[in-house]
């Protein structure tokens, strides 16, 4: 393969994952980030068995259970519908599943085993692992991340059904891809 279809492919994979971190709480499909990206979907299927651990799909639903592991830990004032709106979920029992798949204990059970001494460190989950996939963090990891405020929440939340991407996904993605590539050294 030459160099610089490797480069551009690598390029499509990184620029992708930013993507998915930044709007991983919207319904996201392939070929919406691949349109986004001014890609096909099957190029950027390519990028991810190149240059990921997964597909699409797994990085973000990965992104999803992560950062939702963290609200049920960090925010446990939040009740878990609450928290599965604000990672992308449209419906409680779907974001339960998924996370019982991903972690081995549902949202709830996952939130009482911290309270109850075990703490979860990103990437330790695997699921099926029950309890023992919660693993000791650090104390300095716990208190890293302050409180969200109530605005801070509100941003945090999903857009109101139908109010996906919809025609605007390649203006909003690139839009926001253009403001990285200029506030990056």
């Amino acid at each position: 393969m030459r160099p610089e279809t490797v480069a551009a492919r690598r390029r499509l994979y990184l620029l992708a994952r930013v993507v998915v971190a930044r709007h991983y709480r919207r319904e996201l499909t392939l070929a919406m980030v691949a349109g986004a990206l001014a890609s096909s979907p099957r190029q950027l299927q390519r990028a991810y068995a190149q240059f990921g651990q997964g597909s699409f799909r797994e990085d973000l639903l990965a992104r999803r259970m992560a950062a939702a592991a963290e609200l049920l830990l960090e925010q446990r004032s939040i009740p878990v519908a609450d928290v599965a709106r604000l990672v992308g979920y449209r419906q409680a029992p779907h974001f339960a599943r998924a996370f019982r798949r991903r972690y081995g204990l549902s949202p709830a059970r996952f939130r009482e085993s911290a309270l109850a001494g075990g703490q979860w460190a990103p990437g330790s989950g695997g699921g099926g692992a029950g309890r023992e996939g919660l693993t000791v963090l650090a104390p300095a990891r716990i208190g890293a991340r302050q409180r969200l405020g109530a605005r801070q929440l509100q941003a945090h939340q999903r857009p109101p059904a139908g109010a996906g991407l919809g025609h605007d996904a390649p203006a909003l993605l690139a839009g926001n891809l253009a403001h990285d590539r200029k506030t990056e050294p």
